[in-house]
Formats: structure tokens, C-alpha cells, sequence
């Protein structure tokens, strides 16, 4: 059995980030499972080679070994540009030329907004566009792919469900009906941006064989939809283990621009391993 950390290298790891990756490593150790280390730097604009190597080194410090060589999610773009093939040819993708501000002017104006457990959903505004109106706008517009998730379920016909091993925001947990829906149509991709989290994440742990997630109960959610991706792409999927947060006095999740609680800043104020252990109550 395999489990990993992701880290994404746009920051310096905070106590959250020491909190995930202890926790990880633990259940790699105490079930005899392997420890992967991946680098989630798909975002080239914002991933600097400073915060990888402060990674590399915070997670030593903490006592962390992993298995190499590591998997940089900038080396597969391939991988990713093929599974998002697949879902063309099987037709639950389409492009939303749709920015920002005019998805958040939209939803504010509607009456009856779609909502799930991440906020307000994309109201689905370019999912009924004329095939030839995409085409001519495909080529001279900024777009995004978006999972057209109703066309998707339709298509498998089945239930999907994920086993959860740890608990979910509500105390989830056990075999859980996976309900992708509730995310809406989610983006799988941009069009200077090969693969977002969701499409990355899904080809990631299928190319590494994980069989274990574990990660941080906001991300509890998201693995509605990497079920219903695993299942088109026919992946297959791992067993989840999700755990509480670490947050600040405030009750909110660290933050990276948070400097006082990066392991950098804790080391450099004498803090070993075993009392960042402490602190989290691990």
C-alpha cells in the first residue's frame, strides 16, 4: 500500500502543512505502507524552486522519509492533456468562456443560486452553447473545461461510492454514497492550464498506485468528484482517510501568508520536531 503528501511548492510549510504530512507518514508507518512525497507545481506562475527545497528540507527536519524519485506534477503534463482526451471523446466536457467576475455577477443575481458545500456553484451558463459557437470561440476566447457532471453521471448509470477511514467535516464516515453533483461543474482544466486539482490529483494517484489518502477534512468534498473521475477514466479509486484541521486562535485554517507558524520561522526559533509533534498533539 501506498499514501503520499502533496505539497504545493507556493509557500513555506505551515503548522497545517506539518500536521498533514505527520499524519500521513504515521499511518504509512504504523500499516506498513509506503510514504510518497509528490509536488504539486502545475501552477508554474506561483511555484518557486526556493519553496521545494524548503519542502524537502522542513520534512527531513520533521523526521519524514519518502520514497524517490519525486513526482512533479510540471513533468506529466502529458498525462493529463490524455486523460482530458478521454473525456472529450466521451463527451462530458465543455468549454465556459465565462471569467470570474461575471460567474459572481451572475450568482449574485439569481434568485435561486445553486449552492453546495464549497459555497455558490457555477450556474451552468455555457453548458447548452451551439457546438459551432464553442468551436469559432475555442480558438480566439480564453476558456476553461468544465465536467458537465449530470451528462457524466448519466453516463456511468451506477452508484458511486469511496470508503472513508477517517472522518468527514460532519463525522462522515465508513462507505459513503459519492454525490459529485453537490460541487456542480467543476473546472478540469484552463486553456494556458493543463489540468486543475481535480483532473491533476485523480491522475497522480492512479500513476503512483496510492491506495491511501490521507488529507486534511476541507478536502473531504472534493473526493465526490474524484470518484466520478476515477470511474471515467477507469482508474479506479483509493481508500480516504481525512482528519481535522489545524487552525489558528481565530478558528481558521493556517494560512501560508501566515509567517509566525511556518516551520522555517518555528526552527529558527529553537523548536525541534518533537515539539512541533506536541503542539499538534500528535
Amino acid at each position: 500500500m501506498k499514501t503520499r503528501f502533496a505539497p504545493s511548492p507556493t509557500g513555506y510549510l505551515h503548522l497545517g502543512h506539518a500536521f498533514a504530512a505527520l499524519t500521513a507518514y504515521d499511518a504509512a508507518r504504523s500499516t506498513g505502507a509506503e510514504f510518497v512525497l509528490r509536488i504539486e507545481d502545475i501552477d508554474r506562475t506561483r511555484c518557486r524552486p526556493e519553496f521545494e527545497a524548503a519542502i524537502f528540507e522542513d520534512l527531513a527536519w520533521l523526521g519524514i522519509e519518502w520514497q524517490r524519485p519525486v513526482r512533479r506534477q510540471s513533468e506529466h503534463f502529458d498525462a493529463y492533456e490524455a486523460a482530458l482526451a478521454r473525456l472529450e471523446r466521451l463527451g462530458v466536457l465543455y468549454p465556459c468562456f465565462c471569467t470570474r467576475k461575471e460567474i459572481a455577477a451572475e450568482i449574485a443575481c439569481a434568485v435561486d443560486a445553486p449552492h453546495g458545500p464549497e459555497g455558490p456553484r457555477y450556474p451552468g451558463t455555457c453548458r447548452d452553447l451551439a457546438p459551432q459557437f464553442r468551436a469559432a470561440r475555442r480558438n480566439e476566447d480564453v476558456y476553461a473545461l468544465r465536467l458537465d457532471v449530470a451528462k457524466a453521471r448519466e453516463r456511468l448509470g451506477a452508484t458511486l461510492q469511496f470508503d472513508e477511514r477517517g472522518r468527514g467535516p460532519e463525522g462522515e464516515r465508513g462507505m459513503r454514497e459519492a454525490q459529485p453533483q453537490l460541487l456542480g461543474d467543476v473546472v478540469l482544466a484552463r486553456k494556458e492550464l493543463p489540468a486543475s486539482y481535480h483532473l491533476a490529483v485523480v491522475v497522480d494517484d492512479a500513476m503512483q498506485g496510492i491506495e491511501l489518502v490521507t488529507r486534511g477534512e476541507d478536502l473531504y468534498h472534493a473526493t465526490h468528484i474524484q470518484r466520478l473521475l476515477q470511474e471515467l477514466l477507469g482508474l479506479g479509486g483509493p481508500v480516504y482517510a481525512h482528519h481535522r484541521l489545524i487552525v489558528d486562535e481565530t478558528g481558521k485554517k493556517f494560512s501560508k501568508r501566515n509567517e509566525a507558524v511556518t516551520l522555517r520561522e518555528l526552527r529558527a526559533g529553537g523548536a525541534t520536531s518533537a515539539d512541533i509533534r506536541k503542539r499538534l498533539g500528535l
